[in-house]
């Protein structure tokens, strides 16, 4: 469904009943990423999940900041009438959930970062996102769509969860995958702030992830006061899509014993 709010639609869905549980998701894709864990959460949460701008039914697309997608995942929320939500994010959805954190703390009930990470891009990661860009803005949307499962999938994910990735990626349109690219390009690094951050939060990582790897996600949750790290074995960048139930079972077990 979608609900104007300001100047442009907001895509996104809402599911199950309980406490409100706001779903961000990875890049480049939308909140269908989220759809075979939702169907899980949904039988203890009121699970709303939201396209990031330009995205799924979000439309148009046009230039954003992280934080941008950090505000208007605060204004769905004010326009549903719900005061504070526990915000899960995956890799492009965790740089968005760690902005909320930053600009909206007191939005926040619990927090669960998955497959991201809190430092800036290297200058090697910002070449590659100038890259992307300029083969999007050239016309070879098909080309870097087709690269997606090789970037951000593990060699061992089974045929199905490559083809629907695939599929997500293909449905978005060229102009916000371009924007988003600068957009995470941009963003700040955001390390210094995780010590503040007070709800309870949970850190979730694919063992097999080459994008953001276990490391980085140790990193992270050791910085973050109490949080809890659980390394998923055998998966990789895209935990929503490739682990559906691990990832659902984890959350209701971290919400359930922190609620």
């Amino acid at each position: 469904m979608r609900r104007r709010i300001g100047d442009r639609d907001v895509g996104f869905e809402i599911t199950g009943e309980g406490p409100p549980l706001l779903l961000l998701h990875a890049f480049p894709f939308d909140r269908r990423l989220w759809r075979a864990a939702t169907e899980r959460l949904a039988a203890s949460f009121r699970v709303v999940a939201i396209d990031a701008r330009g995205f799924g039914e979000s439309t148009p697309p046009a230039p954003f900041s992280i934080a941008d997608l950090a505000d208007e995942a605060v204004a769905l929320l004010d326009a549903l009438g719900i005061p504070m939500a526990v915000v899960a994010g995956v890799s492009m959805g965790g740089y968005a959930a760690l902005a909320l954190a930053d600009r909206h703390p007191a939005r926040l009930a619990a927090l669960a970062l998955i497959d991201t990470r809190s430092v800036a891009d290297s200058p090697e990661g910002r070449r590659a996102r100038d890259q992307g860009i300029a083969l999007l803005h050239s016309g070879g949307a098909a080309g870097y769509v087709a690269s997606i499962p090789d970037k951000l999938l593990p060699p061992h994910a089974p045929p199905e969860v490559r083809s629907s990735a695939l599929a997500l990626a293909a449905a978005q349109p060229p102009e916000a995958i371009a924007y988003a690219l600068a957009a995470m390009r941009d963003r700040p690094d955001r390390t210094a702030e995780l010590r503040a951050i007070a709800c309870p939060t949970l850190v979730m990582v694919g063992s097999d992830d080459t994008v953001t790897p276990p490391a980085e996600s140790r990193a992270l949750a050791a910085a973050i006061p109490d949080a809890r790290l659980i390394e998923v074995p055998g998966f990789g960048h895209l935990l929503p899509i490739e682990a559906p139930a691990e990832v659902a079972a984890a959350l209701t077990q971290f919400l359930d014993e922190n609620l």
